[in-house]
């Protein structure tokens, strides 16, 4: 899971005061197991920015809905 955070998200956050480092571990992980669910091709970098790009296909992703 280390790996596809890194590749994914280029993992180099600097968010080390209180519990954010935590947090935005926690929500890349949801992120990445929701982009898993999809049924799309491709790898999770190239779903996550299909995700920020097409704004039909993000639904999808967060309420787990295939596409048709």
């Amino acid at each position: 899971m280390h790996w596809v955070l890194d590749v994914a998200f280029q993992d180099d956050s600097r968010a080390r005061t209180g519990h954010a480092a935590a947090n935005l571990g926690m929500l890349r992980r949801v992120a990445v197991s929701l982009l898993k669910r999809t049924e799309v091709k491709g790898s999770i970098k190239t779903r996550r920015m299909k995700a920020g790009w097409d704004d039909n296909y993000l639904p999808q992703v967060i309420q787990g809905i295939t596409a048709q």
